[in-house]
């Protein structure tokens, strides 16, 4: 391996990241480049280089790909005008004409296993479901439903991960709240959705 490509990494992770108001699991973490506001990671989810992730709650065993936005800011389009001139805050322009208060932003949630891919885009308020998929360069507008799989601008539903029955009887299980030596054991079984709920008594 040439020496440039060691240059090259220790580059990227010198960059640091950028959490404030937020909670990471001991188990969960965050790559260089991310900045995290006011959200919540639970145990064993991560997120990539390069993520904006704002007033988001993600569950756990969560992979968030590199360069992911969640939540932020929305300007009001029902006003005269959306520009920052017109309400309270601190923007990227200096006049400010009336400091009128925005509405509330709206809490993102991410769900347990999810995995979103590269470069997707999450509308504020957004609820992804537990088990969902969104692919890579997607934007999300709506509520994405439990293990379904989802794509495109905006995202759209390309298929689910399971039947129906599977779906309900892993949200039912809960397994991601299981205790660690229980999941170890089942883990050998993780190949086989069926084979895992038997292990686990589901």
């Amino acid at each position: 391996m040439k020496p440039g490509y060691y240059f090259a990494k220790l580059l990227k992770k010198l960059r640091g990241k950028a959490i404030r108001n937020s909670h990471i699991d001991a188990t969960s973490k965050v790559e260089a480049g991310s900045e995290i506001v006011d959200a919540c990671f639970d145990k064993h989810s991560f997120c990539g280089y390069g993520c904006e992730i704002i007033n988001c709650q993600i569950g756990s065993f969560c992979s968030i790909a590199n360069h992911v936005i969640i939540g932020g800011g929305m300007h009001p389009m029902q006003w005269v005008s959306s520009s920052p001139a017109f309400y309270a805050g601190r923007d990227s322009i200096r006049a400010k004409f009336s400091e009128h208060q925005r509405p509330a932003p709206r809490r993102t949630v991410i769900g347990h296993d999810v995995w979103i891919g590269e470069r997707a885009l999450i509308k504020q308020g957004v609820n992804i479901g537990t088990g969902a998929v969104v692919g890579m360069g997607s934007v999300v507008t709506r509520d994405v439903e439990p293990y379904a799989v989802v794509a495109g601008c905006p995202a759209r539903v390309i298929r689910h991960r399971f039947e129906p029955a599977l779906v309900r009887r892993l949200l039912a299980s809960q397994w991601w709240l299981l205790d660690e030596g229980v999941l170890r054991r089942a883990a050998a079984h993780a190949t086989d959705p069926e084979a895992f709920l038997r292990e686990i008594g589901a």
